[in-house]
């Protein structure tokens, strides 16, 4: 038997320091737990630019095909913000997705007990929050066609063009299905069918798929613009949330904001099945590379490392592992561990990336 194997893509700014405290994670769980992969490196986004004058080689692509999940810290930053569109860092990640066709985007947002005072929102509103933002992510208004800028008359007109097929909707919205039977059997599915005909597809759809498979699932509609209300009214009123790409951008990033900070929220990005049965995948912190930190070990990787929790549940089948690592972060939080970014003034001094790390790793062997 051959070991799961991992890429790694550290990428920009503080994507290499929080990937580094990720490693330490992994070889734990191959020292004490016997959950060995076999990891490769290689470079993305702006870091790829430098050395090969590309943001993802065809290389590092035929790499990530080739692996059981890719793992990625952050891409970009002001230092590439004059190259052409087409080059910059944000289009390695664009095509990871795209080549790799990771139609499931899974925004996990998980309020822990020890942070519910840093949300903006009252901690009764997002105590105990758990709910999970399933969009879709390799079709829609992001990569419809016709699109561009172009002249008419005097003056210039962007165009994008909102596309969705069924075959797109069945299949994101099945992985939201599957989801909600491991939870609550509970998906509340999110478009504008009142002023759009790509929304009133996505709803036909998504009921007729729920009714004909998943008549077990309790489906409910609503219009984005309300779910955004809702989110930040109500929260705990969601289990899994299912929509397409613009709107799905905009709500996990909503939904984002109702944990505390951006530095604990992890992400997953699904496709279909691979010959070995695991899903083609690419996993990743929601936050961006925060190159006013890089390098001074103020970054916070629980993120990249709940992101790796995410990769031991959906590509590698280890429920009980990932589980030990969720409640191993919530122990460090709950010690009072934290980074400058989950501090409050008069809360003492914060602990640096490699602190943190440090204190995952003691959590975990504690559980032992």
């Amino acid at each position: 038997m051959t070991n799961p194997s991992l890429l790694i893509l550290p990428g920009d700014g503080i994507g290499p320091e929080v990937m580094t405290e990720v490693r330490k994670v992994i070889d734990w769980f191959g020292q004490r737990r016997g959950l060995a992969f076999d990891v490769e490196e290689d470079l993305v986004g702006g870091a790829s630019w430098d050395a090969h004058g590309t943001p993802l080689t065809d290389a590092a692509m035929a790499r990530a095909q080739a692996v059981d999940a890719v793992l990625l810290g952050a891409v970009g930053g002001p230092k590439y913000d004059d190259l052409d569109f087409a080059d910059k860092p944000e289009r390695g990640l664009l095509r990871l997705r795209k080549e790799m066709d990771l139609f499931a985007n899974l925004r996990p947002a998980q309020c822990f007990d020890a942070l519910a005072d840093f949300s903006s929102l009252k901690r009764e509103v997002v105590a105990g929050l758990d709910i999970m933002i399933v969009r879709e992510l390799t079709s829609g208004i992001y990569f419809g066609e016709p699109r561009g800028i172009h002249s008419e008359g005097n003056e210039r007109v962007g165009i994008n063009t909102q596309r969705y097929t069924e075959s797109e909707i069945i299949r994101v919205c099945r992985a939201a299905f599957e989801l909600a039977r491991k939870r609550s059997g509970k998906v509340c599915s999110m478009e504008k069918a009142n002023v759009m005909e790509s929304g009133i597809l996505w709803r036909e759809v998504a009921q007729t798929l729920r009714d004909a498979e998943y008549p077990d699932i309790e489906l409910s509609h609503m219009y984005a613009d309300n779910g955004a209300m809702q989110l930040v009214r109500w929260p705990k009123q969601f289990d899994v949330i299912v929509t397409d790409n613009l709107f799905g951008d905009i709500l996990s990033d909503c939904a984002a904001m109702l944990t505390g900070s951006l530095g604990m929220l992890p992400s997953a990005s699904l496709g279909a099945p691979m010959a070995n049965g695991r899903p083609k995948a690419l996993y990743e912190p929601v936050h961006g590379s925060a190159p006013d930190i890089a390098g001074q070990g103020k970054a916070n990787p629980v993120a990249c490392i709940l992101s790796f929790a995410m990769a031991l549940r959906y590509s590698f089948d280890a429920r009980d592992d990932a589980a030990r690592l969720e409640r191993a972060i919530d122990t460090v939080l709950a010690d009072g561990v934290r980074t400058a970014d989950l501090m409050q003034s008069g809360d003492g001094t914060p602990a640096s990336t490699a602190q943190m790390g440090d204190a995952v790793i003691r959590a975990l062997e504690a559980s032992l």
